[in-house]
């Protein structure tokens, strides 16, 4: 299966994330702020991020850019509980394969995740 990275300051989210990701055989590395997430993408080339707008230390909008400058062909997914119209705007210019607000369902996770790893 595949490395995915999960960048968000949640840590119920980020553990519920790591859970259902593993068990589906994936390997999960986790970081719980920007730096830190840009830092692993660096290190270790995940070929999919989740990534959180609203984070400490650097931003969302941010990270995206910087993941991006690393691996421009990598998918990044987008959960959010704070995002705007103007900020998805901005992800999806800059590349982001989806885009969800938080609550979503586990399903709905689901299938954009079969449908980044397809392209993977």
């Amino acid at each position: 299966m595949a490395r995915i990275l999960v960048i968000d300051d949640d840590p119920r989210l980020r553990d519920l994330l790591h859970t259902v990701l593993q068990r589906k055989g994936h390997e999960v590395v986790l970081a719980e702020t920007g730096s830190q997430g840009v830092e692993r993408s660096r290190r270790r080339r995940p070929p999919v991020t989740i990534l959180d707008l609203d984070l400490p230390e650097l931003n969302g909008l941010a990270v995206l850019a910087q993941i991006g400058a690393i691996d421009p062909q990598a998918p990044v997914m987008i959960l959010t509980g704070v995002g705007t119209k103007a900020d998805e705007h901005q992800a999806r210019a800059w590349g982001v394969t989806d885009f969800l607000e938080k609550g979503f369902s586990l399903h709905a996770l689901g299938g954009a995740m079969n449908q980044v790893l397809s392209h993977v």
